[in-house]
């Protein structure tokens, strides 16, 4: 069999992350050994619950990254695109990616010197056909791995914030909000009357959250009865852009910050939500959250299409950039005369490519032509 060399240099947890946990896991269950080169400061992949047999190198991506290649051909697998220097310069090894991010509109010279790209979802093999980047036949959808779980169920507030250390702004907020937050109440996750809607997620600009609630939140704003929670942090701007759009819905409106037992925080909801999907690879929330029998409401587009059957998994709206947020709001109509919220697991056939079971199978026939491709 033979060996890979994954490379994931990300300094935050993210779906990628999880993805590559896992990845990690159906690769041993293959008989595939890995060495996995991560950052020196992201210090949660021993909190991802990988194989013993994995072999985890901590250097930084400029660094010469050639040294930790064995002499005979390999098979490397990064998550996202390879570092320049080990796309031209080694031949003899088999140079390959996972696509965590769509194409469209972006830069697909990223991917030049890559012998194979693997898509995690439709969407985004679409976007790789298009750009004339050799992509693999099927996409490689992820699992609903929930084992980074902690085992306290309390759900209590934290920080909404999680700063990027490599702008100076969210450095020097990064040593004075944490005084502050130690003073603030940290009170635990109770209930409100009526529907609860939320996210659970960091809040990124690829979920285009301020977009989505700019036109979400004048329709949330009609309501009664329904509430907003977010699980998850995000940076300085991110944060500041998204409370500004919910000012009109402050009063629905709680922030909880980052969660270290995400299964907890899906069960505090009846319905999950997306952001707005061109920039999405898959989601890999949605699929979590089914599997705990949270339905998911989501613009009818792809990648969500992909995810979400609509009318037993959750629900798909028109995107509210289309209609002013019409659909959502005869959505939410909907949602509250129902007698209770749909259970996911009530369609267990929805969630059986989602499973790990599934994603070793999808491996199995990469696995196969690595192994036929590698001299």
């Amino acid at each position: 069999m033979p060996g890979c060399v994954q490379l994931n240099f990300q300094t935050h947890l993210g779906g990628g992350e999880i993805y590559t946990a896992f990845a990690c896991r159906a690769l041993s269950m293959l008989g595939i050994k890995t060495r996995l080169l991560v950052h020196p400061q992201a210090k949660f992949w021993g909190r991802l619950n990988l194989p013993a047999d994995i072999e985890i190198v901590r250097t930084a991506a400029g660094a010469s990254l050639r040294k930790y290649l064995p002499e005979r051909p390999i098979w490397l697998l990064a998550h996202g695109p390879l570092p320049i220097e080990l796309r031209a310069v080694v031949p003899q090894h088999l140079r390959t990616a996972i696509a965590h991010m769509p194409i469209q509109g972006r830069n697909a010279m990223s991917f030049d010197g890559h012998d194979m790209v693997f898509p995690v979802s439709r969407w985004v093999q679409d976007g790789l056909i298009a750009a004339g980047i050799p992509a693999w036949h099927e996409p490689l959808y992820g699992v609903a791995d929930l084992s980074r779980s902690s085992e306290d169920n309390t759900v209590t507030r934290n920080s909404r914030y999680d700063w990027d250390r490599r702008k100076l702004r969210d450095r020097l907020l990064s040593w004075i909000e944490p005084s502050i937050e130690s003073l603030r109440p940290h009170p635990a996750f109770v209930r409100r009357p009526g529907l609860t809607l939320g996210i659970v997620s960091r809040i990124t600009p690829i979920k285009q959250f301020p977009l989505l609630f700019s036109q979400l939140a004048p329709v949330l704003a009609k309501t009664t009865h329904i509430n907003l929670e977010f699980f998850g942090s995000g940076g300085y701007a991110s944060i500041r852009d998204l409370s500004k759009v919910l000012q009109p819905i402050v009063s629905k409106v709680r922030f909880w910050g980052h969660q270290s037992n995400v299964t907890a925080a899906y069960r505090c909801l009846d319905y999950l939500m997306t952001g707005l999907p061109e920039k999405e690879a898959l989601g890999l929330n949605i699929i979590e959250a089914q599997n705990c029998g949270i339905p998911v409401l989501a613009p009818r587009a792809p990648p969500f299409t992909e995810t979400i059957v609509d009318g037993k998994t959750g629900f798909l709206y028109n995107d509210p950039r289309e209609d002013n947020g019409r659909s959502f709001s005869l959505l939410l109509e909907k949602l509250q005369a129902l007698p209770r919220p749909l259970n996911p697991q009530d369609a267990p056939d929805c969630l059986t490519r989602f499973s790990f079971e599934a994603f070793i199978e999808r491996l199995r026939p990469v696995v196969r032509w690595v192994s036929a491709t590698l001299p």
